[in-house]
């Protein structure tokens, strides 16, 4: 390894190229602010050190005069690198150089000349810096050859050349979580030179392109053999980035397909078994990174793909361990299996016919062995290649079905309240079930049983998380492989939830009960402490939708905690005012906390509200609260949501109302998931407004 180079020597003569095993560009603004510090606080006299660079150099005869790179390999003695390691920070030098040309041509002073006028310092103008990182121009046909890239069939590359680095004739481009990085990129970079310019004038953007091009220090490190390109990239990282299990699975398939014997794998082959490689990854990068708002996880998909395949097991249990060290080994290629014909050889049975044997006779038969076969075969990858090429789509459409192609609204709703009710270990399960059960009414059904099965065992219970997981994952591998149905599934979920009802078939309280009891304790915080609150008013308030098809809350409204919007609302306050007590003055002080916390006091809301309105009469709360300037303060539940429609058209709110309210959750809770509560005692159980007495102060209470 040669000493540290500057980014100005480590551009001469090179062409940079991301090879089909790398992802795309996955930094942040966390990396590209530690990139903007180290740059911007470096001092005068020292150099910092970037890391190193791993290349692998492409052979000049393999550049051929149709591609873009020709020209300068053939006429100017360039020579073309792959990127094994250190694609981020490289490519972050260049997005910054990229931004760095744009604001210095677009400073007014520069706004009617042209590149080669435009001088950044001395005798260097834009032009030369072009030249250098960025672009040559073929004289002859004036196209662009980029110093750096993806590979040319990479959509991402596409986006790079148009997008940042600013091609003319842009088609249309699909936009994802990589393209979104290197738009945030140039925009972080053209935000802080903006800032720099502003402070310190054109001798600031002079001063920082010299500390990038002049004193940011790289190693070069060559690989020479094809095989030790792979096994090197296992150990690589990315700054800030660590290498996936995805990458890394990635990394050992192609390397396998180098070991395959000449015989068995012909070179077309080989090629064409590296060509689906490569077109899967291309797909599962091109899913997990579709939503440019969020990236899917690569070892969650990897995970719950391996357990779809394998199952779950102790041997499965760590799914990169598995893949890596005993699913995918060089060993199982270069290991052959001993065929039939040699335990023949060495057996202690024969047939009576069977003659003595002779050199002559050993020979023989050694000759007419078929050739050893290794035990993992070309067409074992292939097979787990096309799987997960197929599932990548699954998997995305299970995590944003209003995105799905080809997906009807009715399998995107079940499939989103599986994402409102938090699918936990489902998802193995759900992406197989998308995968291979072909019929949409029977998946759908799969979906609600499914959906259902989750809120009574794991919203109405103290049923542990992990509780049943073994067996749904391993329920995704029969469905899989085809050892088990659709009906079959139905029927284990079935069987799972069964400990939730009575032998009557309704549904046994004692858990539900059990699961309130220590929140309702000592004035706790009752249903507001549920995890299927949410869930369930939110199902509430679609339920209310049948008349109107205009909707009032977004779930999203739901999932995040402001200190200025509250998502759901005591009615009657737990901070109780004069004129609330005076409405729950028949209540015991000791009873009025549970009617605060019961569900039936709960209220979903459609907007943001102030905390300091919660105490409100609730005549006032029905209507729209103003400043004195007349501006709103909080909404009505006159205008708000669904729900608080349906409780403003109550003339008081008093213990009656929250227990009627609470029954009639109560009889949508039964409909919603198909079972029925033994009796009305058990829903004042669970409603915790059954204070005894053969439920008098009940009957007492909803006469007020």
């Amino acid at each position: 390894m040669d000493e540290p180079k500057p980014l100005e020597s480590l551009f001469t003569e090179k062409i940079f190229r991301i090879p089909d095993y790398q992802r795309g560009y996955a930094w942040q603004r966390k990396e590209l602010r530690d990139f903007w510090n180290d740059l911007v606080n470096l001092a005068d006299e020292r150099k910092h050190y970037t890391g190193v660079l791993t290349l692998k150099q492409i052979p000049s005869e393999k550049i051929v005069d149709t591609d873009k790179e020709h020209f300068l390999v053939n006429g100017l003695a360039y020579k073309v690198y792959n990127i094994v390691d250190g694609q981020q920070r490289l490519a972050t030098c260049i997005i910054f150089l990229q931004a760095f040309v744009d604001f210095v041509k677009k400073l007014p002073e520069n706004s009617k000349k042209d590149d080669n006028e435009i001088f950044i310092m001395g005798d260097l103008n834009v032009t030369e810096v072009q030249r250098k990182y960025l672009f040559e121009i073929n004289p002859r046909v004036h196209f662009r050859t980029y110093k750096f890239g993806y590979r040319e069939d990479n959509q991402i590359n596409d986006y790079l050349r148009f997008k940042i680095f600013g091609e003319d004739g842009c088609p249309a481009l699909e936009e994802n979580f990589y393209t979104r990085n290197l738009s945030d990129a140039a925009l972080y970079f053209s935000e802080q030179l903006k800032e720099l310019h502003k402070q310190e004038d054109l001798e600031g953007l002079q001063h920082i392109y010299k500390k990038l091009t002049q004193r940011f220090l790289f190693n070069e490190f060559f690989i020479k053999k094809d095989f030790d390109v792979f096994v090197a990239f296992e150990t690589m990282n990315n700054r800030g980035k660590n290498l996936s299990h995805l990458e890394l699975l990635k990394n050992r398939l192609i390397y396998l397909t180098t070991l395959y014997d000449k015989k068995l794998l012909k070179p077309d082959e080989r090629k064409n078994l590296r060509d689906t490689i490569n077109d899967t990854w291309k797909e599962v990068y091109r899913q997990l990174g579709r939503n440019k708002d969020k990236l899917l996880d690569d070892d969650e998909f990897l995970s719950a793909h391996s357990t779809m395949c394998f199952g779950f097991s102790r041997q499965t249990r760590d799914y990169i361990t598995f893949l890596l060290d005993e699913k995918f080994t060089p060993q199982k290629v270069h290991h052959y299996i001993e065929r039939d014909v040699l335990r023949d050889l060495y057996g202690e049975q024969r047939s009576d016919t069977d003659s003595e044997d002779s050199e002559d006779e050993s020979v023989d038969l050694f000759e007419d062995l078929p050739t050893p076969q290794p035990h993992l075969m070309p067409e074992e990858i292939i097979k787990y290649a096309n799987s997960l090429k197929e599932s990548a789509v699954h998997w995305f459409n299970l995590h944003f079905p209003d995105k799905a192609d080809d997906m009807s609204l009715e399998e995107r709703q079940r499939i989103v309240r599986l994402i409102r009710v938090e699918t936990a270990y489902f998802k193995p399960l759900v992406m197989a079930v998308l995968k291979n059960v072909k019929n949409e009414s029977e998946r759908i059904d799969i979906f609600e049983d499914i959906e259902r099965f989750i809120f009574l065992v794991f919203r109405m219970t103290k049923t542990q998380a992990s509780s049943g997981r073994n067996v749904f994952y391993n329920a995704a591998e029969k469905i899989n492989s085809g050892k088990v149905n659709g009906a079959w599934i139905k029927e284990e979920l079935k069987k799972r939830a069964s400990f939730t009802f009575n032998q009557d078939g309704t549904l046994m309280i004692d858990h539900f009960e059990y699961l309130l009891k220590e929140k309702f304790r000592n004035g706790g915080p009752g249903y507001y402490g549920w995890s299927g609150l949410r869930y369930f008013l939110y199902e509430y308030e679609l339920s209310l939708l049948k008349d109107t098809r205009q909707k009032k809350v977004d779930w999203s409204d739901l999932l995040t905690t402001k200190t200025d919007k509250i998502s759901i609302e005591h009615i009657y306050p737990q901070k109780e005012t004069k004129e609330w007590a005076e409405a729950f003055k028949e209540v015991d002080a000791n009873q009025r906390c549970n009617y605060r916390a019961t569900v039936g006091n709960l209220l979903l809301l459609s907007a943001a509200i102030n905390s300091a309105l919660q105490n409100d009469k609730f005549d006032d709360k029905k209507k729209v609260k103003c400043d004195e300037a007349g501006k709103p303060l909080r909404n009505g539940y006159s205008d708000g949501s669904h729900s608080e429609i349906e409780v403003s058209r109550q003339e008081c709110w008093r213990p009656k109302q929250i227990y009627d309210r609470g029954m009639n959750l109560l009889t949508f809770m039964e409909e919603r998931w198909g079972f029925k509560f033994q009796n009305d005692e058990d829903k004042r159980k669970v409603l915790f407004l059954d204070f005894g007495e053969s439920n008098g102060t009940v009957e007492q209470q909803q006469r007020i």
